[in-house]
């Protein structure tokens, strides 16, 4: 037998009954004036304070756009501070080169961007233009138009390997959707 003050809901809210009631969760506002849109995104109110201000995500971004996280501090702080910032993200950097990041949107793998700086081409370049660059830049260093210089033969090797995981990735996306 269970005892009486004892809950069956099992920390899972849709397990209770119907008949009960959830009191309602206080949600801060944002702290910009006039503003009634929920404050999630909590800013610094000034350099070294553990105060905070909490803003909408749209006042967030305006009142960090002007921030100066080294305000206030000498040149050999600043340094100090920056120093102490490398260090902490490190681990980001070092993850960056093995190829843990992508594109900004996470729409072209790491093997893809770097096929598009291959062909000299921006993240955002669609297949027409891949195909349209790969084409000009391999016409002028194919071995027939260029026979026997090696390094026009490497370059034109780069083209078509760059060329290949783009289309490979093209069609995958083709696949998909």
């Amino acid at each position: 037998m269970a005892k009486a003050g004892r809950s069956n809901d099992w920390g899972f809210p849709r397990w209770r009954s119907y008949d009960s009631s959830r009191e309602a969760v206080a949600q801060r506002e944002c702290d910009r004036h006039g503003c009634g849109e929920p404050g999630l995104c909590p800013a610094p109110k000034s350099p070294n304070s553990p105060d905070r201000w909490y803003f909408c995500q749209k006042h967030a971004a305006e009142y960090n756009k002007g921030w100066d996280y080294f305000e206030g501090l000498d040149k050999e702080q600043k340094a100090e501070r920056a120093k102490a910032e490398r260090q902490e993200s490190e681990g980001y950097a070092e993850a960056s080169h093995y190829g843990w990041t992508g594109s900004g949107d996470g729409s072209r793998t790491a093997d893809e961007m770097r096929a598009l700086e291959v062909l000299g081409l921006e993240s955002d370049a669609d297949f027409a233009a891949i195909k349209k660059a790969y084409r000009v830049r391999a016409k002028s260093v194919h071995p027939d138009v260029k026979p026997g210089d090696e390094e026009a033969a490497q370059e034109f090797q780069k083209l078509q390997v760059a060329y290949e995981v783009l289309r490979a990735a093209e069609d995958r996306r083709e696949w998909r959707g």
